[in-house]
């Protein structure tokens, strides 16, 4: 993305200097008046998903286009006045060196020693000055023009060496979130860029919490929250398929307490008679905890729910339920791998009043990289119990551990770059 700013007397001017510039494709970020005339930032080849990951944590915020458009606008304005500081700096470097050169004198030089320790230092030191200057105005330019993904903190940019910012666009093609691979390359971009990328890795797996043991051993009860179509009832008939095969189905029941829409029920019917399992519908006449109570001599009790949102009926009496249930239930929240970042976090928030005890990660084998759901389940503090990774009942569903899956989530980064690699060549 390439974004430019105009100024002209008139927004007429302004706008024919865009259109001769940058052609009828170029997007309009903002325009306001200034002491001359109009400014007007613009960019082409606009990719709003691509400003949000840019922006990182302050697009948040930004619940509509156009206020995207203004932070990526500010931003830009923000860099480019750092740009015209720099080259400030660099002429004030060359002045003193200047002046520094025009009173050099030989011979008094020669007759004064501690004159001779006192200039090599002064011109090395301008020399390494302005080196530094250089470098910091490259790097400006590139980020300016959109070359790479800035760091932004605190409405400024982040000072970070060259192995941080290559650790930082690593990190971000694995899919952590702007902020996080920024943290990760400030703790680990210090050295060789693999060793940081490794140790930024094995950071990313001590962060990320897992279940010890699993609910088809340590029994219980555990409800799977979630969005329409996240995989909570697929998930339920695969753990209950695993633990009938371990365990019988003698000591396994299932309840829905998806009463709002027609026949939403019926799949997990299925999953019952498949199996031998009973299965109960909390309605009005049956209440969660009367169900819970008749179902008390179960090992394992799987409870799957209606995937509302704020908006719906019913979705804070069925949340409800489970908070206040006087049985000891654990919510877990189902969280699509193919999901984005953003949406995730929304529905963490939806269904944080469940008093979540943890999440699943479904959809592995459709997801371009893990690292979103990964990153989601380690900044949330979430500890992932299992994850699936295809539609086989019981096979595609796995106890979670963590170093496992970040090798599954490198893995998958590199199936990207070959497949890019290839795609490229042909």
């Amino acid at each position: 993305m390439k974004v430019k700013r105009f100024f002209a007397p008139t927004m007429a001017e302004a706008l024919k200097m865009v259109r001769i510039e940058l052609g009828p494709d170029a997007v309009i970020l903002s325009n306001r008046r200034v002491d001359d005339g109009v400014e007007i930032v613009t960019a082409l080849d606009y990719d709003e998903n691509m400003a949000r990951q840019r922006l990182g944590e302050s697009a948040m915020a930004a619940t509509n286009s156009s206020r995207l458009a203004e932070l990526q606008a500010e931003q830009h304005r923000r860099l480019e006045d750092e740009l015209s500081r720099s080259r400030t700096r660099i002429a004030e470097v060359r002045e003193k060196r200047a002046a520094m050169g025009s009173g050099f004198q030989p011979d008094t030089m020669a007759s004064d020693a501690s004159s001779v320790a006192a200039t090599p230092y002064h011109q090395n030191g301008g020399a390494d000055e302005l080196a530094i200057m250089r470098a910091e105005i490259a790097s400006l330019r590139d980020l300016v023009q959109g070359q790479q993904a800035p760091a932004v903190e605190a409405g400024s940019v982040a000072s970070i060496n060259p192995v941080q910012q290559r650790l930082v666009e690593r990190l971000l093609d694995f899919g952590l979130s702007q902020t996080l691979a920024s943290a990760l390359a400030k703790s680990h971009g210090k050295g060789r860029l693999e060793d940081g990328w490794k140790h930024a890795l094995k950071t990313l797996a001590a962060g990320l919490k897992t279940a010890r043991t699993e609910w088809l051993d340590r029994g219980g009860v555990y409800a799977l929250v979630g969005p329409t179509g996240s995989g909570k009832t697929t998930t339920i008939g695969k753990l209950a398929a695993q633990y009938a095969l371990r365990h019988g189905p003698d000591s396994l029941a299932l309840v829905t307490t998806d009463r709002f829409r027609v026949a939403a029920h019926e799949q997990l019917f299925v999953f019952g008679r498949i199996l031998n399992v009973p299965v109960r519908v909390v309605d009005e006449s049956h209440s969660l905890d009367d169900l819970l109570d008749e179902l008390s001599d179960r090992h394992l009790v799987l409870i799957d729910t209606a995937g509302l949102t704020p908006s719906d009926k019913g979705y804070q009496q069925q949340l409800g339920e489970l908070a206040r249930s006087r049985h000891p239930i654990k919510p877990h929240l189902v969280v699509p791998a193919t999901s984005q970042p953003r949406i995730m976090k929304s529905v963490w928030h939806c269904y944080k009043m469940a008093e979540l005890a943890g999440c699943v990660i479904t959809k592995l084998d459709e997801a371009i990289t893990l690292g979103e759901s990964l990153g989601f389940a380690m900044e949330t503090g979430l500890p992932v119990a299992y994850y699936t990774d295809g539609q086989k009942i019981p096979d595609d569903l796995h106890h979670a551990e963590a170093a496992p899956l970040v090798r599954k989530a490198v893995e998958r980064l590199k199936q990207v770059r070959a497949s890019e690699y290839v795609a490229e060549g042909a």
